[in-house]
């Protein structure tokens, strides 16, 4: 698939489209493109010139365009209501540096600018959001957050995007804040930066098994937190019936409950069938779907902010991220496929089953 850079208008903050659709807010940079991935690591740069493409077409669509938000470094203050203030001052020092933190996880000379940046971006977004600039908006950071933990870096993640994001909306007086982390990958660094918090609510859907072997459906959270940890662990090779059975058994049902003030996406699209690292078989129009569907159980004063996370195929993120933001603008998604028209496995029923069982004792489940 070809792609190019993208398109982000240069319009004022909360300006308003001129078509039917809601004004959408962007938090991009250019800086996101400095952490260089080294020869065929999945983690490129090109990823986000999918995204940006998709996100385009989307806007192409419906006849509009979209708010880009002026996006800054996130301050110390913002990384340190998650992050070991040491960790954060180490990782400074290694601005400029390149290598490996870890098997997975590498660094550029610019990939520490290029966090800081990112970080700064999922806290844009969540400002401009709080003061009503927009009801909806993407933050495109790279390098990914959701695995990084409070203390080092983790599976491509150097700072934890979606978490900083969640502290700065508790920050602004948000009271109650739910992280929907659909990447297939389990998010252990934001689920342990609030494993213990009744505020924030983590929910994520993960294959299971895989990378990095967390999110088991009895992790519910520890002391205030427990019942505010809910993990859907689920086999490979769901599709998106299997996606809409669990969100209609209990990712809808627990929002609705819970009844946020702002809500985050860890939006990874590496569940798409056509990914390379997992054995999903969701489509865009699943992805699609599930924003709409999340949509429906909102209040219309709760904020969304879609936070970039995985996805490795360029042909799944440009289709998958224009299917979301089709979603916000038009609420146009086809809906998820009913689970009686395309019957559960018995193991996929069995998951599900057992997820539910897990959170019984704290939500009401459909």
């Amino acid at each position: 698939m070809t792609v190019d850079s993208g398109r982000i208008s240069q319009v004022p903050l909360g300006a308003r489209a001129s078509v039917s659709g809601p004004p959408i807010l962007v938090a991009d940079d250019a800086l996101f493109l400095d952490h260089v991935a080294p020869p065929d690591h999945p983690e490129r740069g090109e990823r986000l010139l999918a995204v940006r493409a998709g996100i385009d077409r989307a806007a192409a669509a419906v006849g509009t365009d979209y708010t880009r938000l002026q996006v800054q470094d996130a301050s110390d203050e913002q990384l340190a209501r998650v992050h070991a203030p040491r960790y954060v001052e180490s990782l400074g020092h290694l601005a400029g540096r390149s290598g490996y933190l870890d098997a997975d996880t590498y660094l550029s000379a610019g990939s520490v600018a290029a966090a800081r940046r990112g970080a700064g971006a999922a806290v844009s977004l969540v400002g401009a959001l709080h003061q009503g600039s927009a009801r909806f908006g993407f933050a495109l950071p790279r390098p990914p957050g959701h695995h990084a933990l409070a203390d080092r870096a983790m599976g491509f993640c150097l700072l934890n995007n979606v978490a900083v994001a969640a502290a700065q909306a508790r920050a602004l007086g948000r009271e109650r804040v739910l992280v929907l982390d659909w990447d297939v990958h389990h998010g252990n660094g934001t689920e342990a930066m609030f494993y213990d918090d009744p505020s924030v609510l983590f929910l994520s859907l993960h294959q299971h098994p895989n990378y990095p072997g967390t999110g088991a459906c009895d992790d519910v959270g520890r002391g205030d937190g427990r019942g505010r940890n809910v993990n859907l662990p689920l086999p490979p090779g769901a599709t998106d019936a299997v996606y809409a059975a669990a969100f209609a058994q209990i990712v809808l049902p627990v929002i609705e409950q819970f009844a946020p003030q702002f809500t985050l996406v860890s939006c990874g699209f590496d569940a798409h069938a056509r990914d390379p690292l997992a054995q999903m078989e969701v489509s865009a129009t699943g992805f699609g779907a599930m924003t709409t569907s999340l949509l429906g159980v909102l209040d219309e004063r709760c904020p969304l902010g879609i936070v970039l996370e995985g996805g490795y195929d360029l042909q799944a993120l440009g289709d998958s991220s224009e299917a979301v933001a089709a979603a916000l603008w038009a609420g146009r998604a086809e809906p998820l496929a009913p689970p009686l028209a395309h019957p559960l496995s018995p193991e996929q029923t069995s998951a599900l089953r057992r997820i539910s069982e897990a959170q019984a004792p704290f939500w009401r489940l459909g």
